[in-house]
Parts: C-alpha cells; structure tokens; sequence
C-alpha cells in the first residue's frame, strides 16, 4: 500500500473462507473459492505492452471494478454472464467459468493496434479486409471483429475468424455464436456511450463456459479494454487531422512510446513521476463520471485489507 495522500492497492495474499486457489495476474488477484466461484480483485497495478508499470494508480481499481460492474448488469439481457455480486469496491465475486482461449475485440473505429498495423501498410487485419485512404481514428465502414489468442508470453496474437475454425480452437456453431454476442455488446454499449457524449471506439469481451451455458466474463467496457472519444468534438479533430481526446489507457501507452519503451527486448520500464501517476488517477476517474453519468465516490484505503476480507467472507457466510 501507498503511503499518505497517495494510498494504493498494490497486491493481495487474502485466505477467505474455502479458498482453495490464487492466482496474480498482471493487475487482478484471483482466488478460486469452493471451487466454482472466483473473487476477482482488481487492484490499482497498472500493465502495458505486457508490462505492469513501476507505480501503482490510486483508485483504478475501483474505477476498473465498478465500470466493469455496472456494464455486467446492463447487459444480462443480452448475454449471461459470470457476475454475483460487488462485494466491495475492488472486489467482484462470480462464477467460476472455463474461458474460451480467444479474446473478441470488436472495432468501429481505426485505432491503436489496428492504426499500426494498417499504417505499416497491412489493409487485413483478422482476416478483415479495410480500404485503402483511411486515415487514424477514422470511422469504419462497419464494427469489425479482430481476435486474438493468449500467447504463453509477451503479446497476444491476432487471428482470423477461419482459423479459429480451421485450428478447432472454437467449433463453428459456438463461434457464430461468439461473434453475435461480442456484436450486441458492443452496440449496446455504443449507445450507451452516445448518450453520455463519447464515442465507443473498441473494446474486447471475453467468454467462458459453466458447465454447457456461455457466459461473459472478466471486465466489460472499461478503460484498460475499451477505448473512447468524446463526441462533440470528434469529426472537428479528425478534419483537422489531430490526435482525438480520449478516455482509455492508450494515453498512457502513448506516454510509454514517448520515452522509448513498447515492451521489446532490452528496453527498460520508465518511471512513472507522481505529477504523472496522479494525472493517469485523474483520468480513470473522469471515464467513470463521463461513462457511468455517476458521481465517483472514492474509498477509504484505510485497513483495505480488513475490509475486502470482512466484505469477501461475509458473502460466503
């Protein structure tokens, strides 16, 4: 934990009540409980480029957490998905799912990995095929879905929607199946956005199986998977051919570009200044206003610990 103004969730070693696994993800604590429920802790580590950065942002985890749960209730009508309950405001409990090994990324905007890919004169991009003459940010024709499989290490890999089926990762009715979720969603939450001013750009879902039912599962339009611009000035900055203001984390990448580091071979993580971690803080706060239409309301860090565990074993109770 941080220390004064500045406190942060940086790691857990929680034992709740029938926990019988954990795992340390990049920037979530998993503990499997009973072992067909999972408490996701989403704490204030932040990654990119595969990397978790040298200092921790205060109230991501909450931001991350409460985005995610407030989306997952949204849009149960549209898909199941692994949600129980917010039992505080870093911590989620759901069911215990096995995740499909793809991640569905679904873009209406040419952006990020897509821009780069397509400014290295690639015009495919999953086996999507993009024309000629479009410039960064620009809108697409339609939402397209880009893969990606989970890599052992390092980066995920972009995959066409063929071989998926080609390589029997997904069979072909449950894929269709897939793509139409991943499409709802994210015309949901498009519209969603569009009432509150921001442009939903892309965004990635992940699905997992209990038992024969699909669900959705991990976080769900937040700012570390989704990206998004504000409306009201977007078609003034594409014809002026600027950078777009945006709510996501690819500030923060761009930032990590800037003094020299995309996670490659013999590159070093720079420093994150406070003046910096406070203004990535700032940031993740504003997507939440901006995308929920809710007031923040920060937590108390004090005795976090005491409190996730109270909060974690009294709903196992």
């Amino acid at each position: 934990m941080g220390k004064g103004q500045e406190k942060t969730l940086i790691s857990t070693n929680f034992f709740f009540k029938y926990q019988s696994k954990f795992i340390r993800g990049k920037v979530r604590d998993v503990y499997t409980v009973k072992e067909d429920f999972v408490v996701l802790v989403a704490t204030d580590r932040i990654s990119a480029f595969d990397h978790v950065l040298t200092s921790a942002i205060p109230y991501k985890g909450q931001v991350l957490n409460q985005i995610a749960s407030k989306f997952l209730d949204d849009t149960k009508h549209i898909v199941p998905n692994w949600k129980l309950s917010e039992a505080d405001p870093h911590v989620t409990i759901g069911h215990k799912c096995d995740p499909y090994a793809v991640e569905f990324v679904v873009r209406g905007y040419l952006a990020g990995h897509a821009w780069r890919e397509y400014k290295s004169g690639k015009r495919e991009v999953c086996g999507v095929s993009l024309p000629d003459g479009l410039r960064e940010n620009d809108k697409l024709p339609e939402p397209i879905l880009t893969p990606s499989t989970k890599a052992e290490s390092g980066h995920d890999l972009d995959i066409s929607y063929e071989a998926i089926i080609e390589q029997r990762i997904i069979k072909k009715k449950e894929l269709e199946e897939l793509k139409e979720y991943a499409l709802a969603l994210f015309s949901h939450g498009s519209k969603h956005a569009a009432s509150q001013g921001l442009i939903l750009v892309d965004t990635k879902y992940e699905f997992g199986k209990k038992g024969n039912e699909i669900m959705l599962i991990d976080e769900i339009h937040t700012p570390d998977s989704s990206r998004y611009f504000y409306a009201d000035t977007y078609q003034k900055i594409q014809d002026g051919d600027q950078q777009q203001r945006q709510l996501s984390k690819e500030f923060v990448r761009q930032w990590l570009i800037s003094e020299g580091f995309q996670g490659k071979e013999g590159q070093n993580i720079p420093e994150m200044t406070p003046e910096f971690t406070k203004t990535v803080s700032e940031r993740y706060v504003e997507l939440f206003e901006s995308i929920t239409g809710e007031k923040f309301s920060p937590r108390n860090y004090n005795d976090i610990d005491a409190v996730i565990e109270m909060n974690v074993n009294g709903y196992f109770a």
